[in-house]
């Protein structure tokens, strides 16, 4: 990994103080929600958004369900938050079993509702495991997703990295190579699927620059607060769950309140050395619940604003 003298100095300074003491609060963030399926899960998701908007991030997007499940939540979910919130929301939008003029239909009525930013995902078949297939009729693939929104309107695209691998993509080379097809695509930056180590990251992004990728790649922080549910997902992405991070929640199935104090320990500690490593942008995977991303960003110095200011920005 390749490190300025001026990220040397800031690393001695994380390992020599408190490692929160004082940051400039000079990051960008950004927050993932999932559209809610019953009336007490909106309550949730709506308690989230609202509590999290005062920090001004830089824009929220919207999970979409596998085969288009979550098409018609997605959108209000979205709609919504563009609508009442003083935030930018991104619309998640997937390649899985749909035409490419349904999915056109879709990002249209996004360009209607005033939502200028897609998420544009290869997306997973509706069955867990079940190998991708493109739709006869539909884009093969996420970067012939892009190059088809880019067609429509002139949208603010993101794309989907992996720093440990794609289980699917056959290698890091050919992981790469699909990322800068996106890229290329008409794709302005990539956001990351979790990890647990900041060395995962900084390796990835080393390879992204060896390979004359010069786009954002925002890391993608999952604060864990449910273990279980983690270990799923990170099978499912291949991601991969240290040992040592194993171990320390063991004996904190039946104590909600202690698990959730070690899962913000262990994700703002890795944020903390992302920033030691020049990184100045994350974008959290919140799960539709605001405490853990919330305290991660006050200890990396992000302080809410007052009401009239959120409103105008």
């Amino acid at each position: 990994m390749s490190i300025s003298i001026t990220q040397l100095g800031e690393a001695r300074r994380a390992l020599e103080e408190p490692l929160f003491a004082d940051l400039a609060g000079d990051i960008g963030i950004s927050f993932e929600f999932f559209p809610p399926k019953s009336e007490k899960m909106e309550a949730q998701l709506w308690d989230a958004v609202r509590t999290l908007e005062p920090l001004a991030p830089d824009f929220v997007s919207v999970t979409y369900g596998a085969g288009g499940s979550t098409r018609e939540r997605t959108h209000a979910t979205v709609a919504r938050i563009q609508r009442e919130t003083s935030m930018n929301a991104a619309a998640h939008l997937t390649c899985v079993e749909a035409t490419k003029a349904e999915i056109d239909q879709v990002a249209e009525e996004y360009w209607a509702a005033g939502v200028r930013h897609i998420v544009a995902l290869r997306g997973d078949m509706p069955t867990l495991g079940q190998p991708y297939q493109p739709h006869p009729g539909g884009y093969e693939n996420a970067a012939a997703l892009v190059a088809g929104l880019t067609r429509l309107h002139p949208f603010e695209i993101s794309v989907a990295a992996y720093p440990e691998c794609h289980p699917e993509s056959g290698g890091h080379d050919a992981d790469l190579d699909n990322l800068k097809r996106k890229l290329d695509a008409g794709a302005s930056r990539a956001i990351t699927q979790f990890f647990f180590s900041p060395e995962a990251y900084f390796r990835f992004r080393d390879r992204v620059a060896a390979a004359g990728i010069t786009a954002q790649i925002l890391p993608g922080i999952l604060p864990v607060s449910n273990v279980a549910q983690t270990r799923k997902f990170a099978g499912a992405c291949g991601a991969e769950i240290p040992a040592w991070m194993d171990r320390l929640f063991e004996g904190l199935d039946d104590h909600p309140a202690a698990r959730q104090l070690v899962a913000a320990t262990i994700a703002a500690e890795m944020c903390r050395r992302l920033y030691a490593g020049g990184v100045k942008d994350f974008h959290f995977y919140t799960l539709n619940r605001a405490e853990l991303a919330y305290a991660i960003c006050h200890m990396l110095g992000v302080r809410a604003k007052p009401a009239a200011e959120v409103a105008a920005a």
